[in-house]
């Protein structure tokens, strides 16, 4: 890579470990230090110097071929994450029966930053479905009904926005995922505070809007027996809890 296209290199420590953990995904389990290099712009002795007390931490596990990978403790930190919202006995069975009742996989995304992230999914058993994984990271600028979702109560621009508010849900068809369409409606808990979003999601030529409206049904009533809400509490303010 070259000197004009390295990215710029954080500033703070705290930024630049930050810079280095957000390097991997999906696509990059493990990297190696000149990828880690590339990715962040960071110089290789001032990596190490990072490396080394990641390693420590159990934050990153360096394996005997000399590339890196995230550590069992963020795992942990991952699942103590999920705890604290004190949801997954609520809302587990809640998606169990939303996918039993459409056919179709059911996920809650919570939005961080400008990305979205899976917190709870319930795939459907269909030989043909979109899987779903807890923890998935998806940009909110890559769309989906969900995304929209978020940004209409989370705060950020969507051409949905008005629909969403008076509507109560958004439905998009191949936005993100080519052949897959969804819907999805905005989750309070009984405190008023904003959740998330669910989103029901399956192929195009089965989950046609009479489908999609039927979930919205299934998804308002199943939330309802958990004392969730799918409206905005009177006087809500879009982006307040950005």
């Amino acid at each position: 890579m070259s000197s004009e296209n390295s990215p710029k290199p954080p500033v703070g420590v705290l930024e630049r470990g930050i810079c280095v953990l957000e390097c991997f995904s999906e696509d990059n389990l493990r990297l190696s230090l000149r990828d880690l290099a590339e990715r962040t712009g960071l110089d290789k002795a001032t990596l190490l110097r990072l490396l080394g007390v990641f390693i420590k931490a159990r934050m990153i596990h360096r394996y005997d071929s000399s590339t890196y990978a995230l550590g069992p403790a963020l795992l942990h930190m991952g699942m103590l994450y999920r705890d604290t919202f004190d949801l997954g006995s609520r809302l587990q069975p809640v998606l169990r029966n939303i996918m039993e009742q459409t056919g179709e996989t059911v996920a809650l995304y919570v939005r961080s930053g400008e990305d979205r992230i899976c917190l709870y999914r319930e795939n459907t058993s269909r030989e043909v479905r979109h899987h779903v994984e807890v923890g998935k990271r998806i940009s909110l600028k890559d769309g989906g009904s969900s995304a929209h979702v978020l940004r209409a109560f989370t705060g950020g621009a969507t051409p949905l926005a008005r629909s969403i508010h008076e509507n109560g849900y958004a439905m998009t068809r191949a936005e993100r995922v080519a052949e897959m369409a969804s819907v999805a409606v905005p989750v309070f808990d009984a405190d008023d505070a904003f959740v998330g979003a669910l989103v029901v999601l399956g192929l195009a030529s089965r989950h046609d809007e009479a489908a999609q409206l039927k979930a919205v049904e299934i998804v308002r009533h199943e939330l309802a027996q958990q004392g969730f809400r799918t409206s905005a509490p009177a006087g809500w303010n879009p982006g307040a809890d950005a």
